[in-house]
């Protein structure tokens, strides 16, 4: 069985067991995450949700919070000498996949 479920503004296919990284989270690690915005369920029977399956809910351990890849802001005034050069990291939180509940 798996479900797909939206998480700050995407979409993303899981099944039961399965380790996600959506976008920063409030939530402590090791704490229980309920995703209730289902759009689908597969596997067998598919439910589909206009726009949300009523009464389902994919439930998740959160694994722990991480840092993306480091990307370069760079900011340049042409011929005036001036420049400004920066880096981000996104943070990201990954998700364990306990159940899917239909």
């Amino acid at each position: 069985m798996y479900a797909i479920v939206m998480a700050g503004g995407k979409q993303y296919k899981v099944q039961e067991g399965a380790t996600i990284t959506v976008d920063l989270l409030a939530a402590e690690a090791g704490s229980e995450y309920v995703l209730d915005k289902v759009l689908m369920i597969g596997g067998g029977e598919a439910k589909i949700g206009a726009p949300y399956v009523a009464g389902a809910a994919v439930t998740c351990q959160v694994a722990g919070h991480v840092k993306g890849k480091k990307i370069v802001v760079f900011h340049k005034r042409r011929r005036k000498d001036s420049h400004k050069k920066q880096g981000h990291r996104q943070g990201y939180t990954q998700l364990k996949v306990t159940g899917i509940q239909a």
